[in-house]
């Protein structure tokens, strides 16, 4: 219900909103072109600018990556007067089929059953500079596509390519006209500057509700079950909620964040920490799974997802892009196998595009790949479609260790990549 006060606002859930900023009678839909987001109250961390714009930039003095919290962070939730209670058509995702992080909300939608109660839109792979007519401003990011302009785009630097202004499957914003992700963030009153996907958006109240992937798919298990297709699925039950904390409390820090730590490594120092780091998670995920069928016991969990999405592109991204050679998913039957397992079920094929996936990350950043050289790579998600056997979990690879003897002498300070 709308109630409008003697101040010609718009009162809802404690929201303020301009009733110029209403487009429509319907809360659920609007077609604003240029609409200016409300400014809210949100909850939103990391008040204090990090100074990174984007990971590339989330860097520690000795040369370490580390990555910077999410800023927004409410819940949507069923509890009475929650100002983002659940409803059908009321909320909107913002993804790039490239960002794992992102994924974990594609997947977890498709295999709830959420979609046609929460709507999405693809971003574009390669990023662009994000305001291309200020020459001051540096910021490289996700846009949206272009379907009328016919534009041929480089990578950031103007090199590589070329690339298309936009794929059949990317769309432009159907709300704002909005030309990156940036906007988005802009519109919404964000003061931290780092632009990232997923974003949780309420379309009522034309504001963010979350950034925090981790936070969005536990609410879109738990809090649409009403409106959902496969409410019956549950992916974080209450009996297995600390057999899922366990493992993922090193799956984030060491295989999820542990890719990037190692791809976005300034010195060797910095590297070879987190290359061993690694590769004790990934031989600790296949020891694990060489038992049961999935990571926190028999059934399958939100815990499963977070995992996927990083295995997903360790063969044809991570390791020829971040150096993570140390181990490979199609040389581990285990993992192969439980890939697999999870590409087959209902919904989470339609989730992977691996084309857009490799586009994004050997083509949107010129300090790594200058002329965005595409590997051709071993071709894994058709290695996906071929018939598992988790019952029979297979036979482990051998794992070879290098002894002190057999490693490499440290390079020298000279040789020592500084920077990307």
């Amino acid at each position: 219900v709308l109630i409008k006060n003697n101040s010609n606002m718009l009162h809802r859930f404690g929201l303020l909103i301009s009733a110029s900023r209403i487009i429509t009678s319907n809360p659920f839909q609007f077609n604003s072109a240029h609409a200016k987001l409300p400014s809210t109250t949100m909850t939103r961390l990391n008040a204090t600018k990090s100074g990174a714009r984007t990971a590339l930039d989330e860097m520690s003095p000795d040369g370490s990556f580390k990555r910077v919290d999410a800023a927004w962070r409410n819940k949507i939730s069923k509890e009475p007067g929650s100002m983002f209670p659940p409803e059908k058509n009321r909320y909107h995702l913002y993804v790039a089929y490239a960002c794992p992080w992102a994924h974990r909300t594609l997947m977890t939608r498709a295999i709830k059953g959420l979609e046609d109660v929460i709507s999405v839109t693809v971003v574009m792979p390669v990023w662009q500079k994000t305001k291309p007519d200020d020459p001051n401003d540096s910021h490289n990011g996700w846009i949206f596509a272009d379907k009328t302009s016919g534009k041929v785009l480089k990578n950031p630097a103007g090199l590589g390519g070329p690339f298309p202004s936009s794929y059949p499957q990317n769309e432009e914003d159907p709300f704002y006209n909005a030309k990156s992700i940036r906007e988005i963030y802009e519109m919404a009153g964000d003061k931290d500057g780092k632009y990232t996907v997923p974003i949780l958006f309420d379309k009522w109240s034309q504001t963010i509700v979350s950034n925090e992937s981790s936070e969005i798919i536990q609410m879109l298990n738990s809090e649409f079950d009403e409106y959902a297709s496969c409410a019956e699925v549950d992916l974080e039950p209450e009996d297995m909620k600390e057999a899922m904390a366990a493992v993922d409390s090193w799956i984030y820090p060491s295989l999820n964040n542990g890719v990037y730590k190692c791809g976005f490594a300034h010195t060797q120092e910095a590297y070879n920490a987190a290359i061993d780091e690694l590769t004790a998670a990934f031989d600790r995920a296949e020891d694990i799974l060489s038992t049961q069928r999935f990571i926190a016991g028999e059934r399958f969990t939100l815990s499963d997802i977070r995992l996927f999405v990083t295995l997903l592109r360790f063969d044809e991204v991570y390791v020829v892009y971040f150096k993570t050679n140390t181990r490979s998913v199609a040389n581990s039957s285990v993992l192969l196998n439980y890939c697999r397992d999870i590409y087959q079920m209902d919904g989470v094929a339609e989730t992977v595009d691996m084309h857009q996936i490799k586009e994004h990350y050997f083509c949107s950043h010129p300090d790594l790949n200058k002329l965005s050289i595409v590997p051709r790579g071993p071709n894994f998600e058709r290695m996906l479609k071929e018939r598992h056997n988790r019952g029979d979990l297979g036979i482990k690879r051998p794992k070879i260790s290098v002894s002190d003897d057999e490693k490499s002498p440290p390079p020298s300070e000279a040789s020592v990549v500084s920077s990307i």
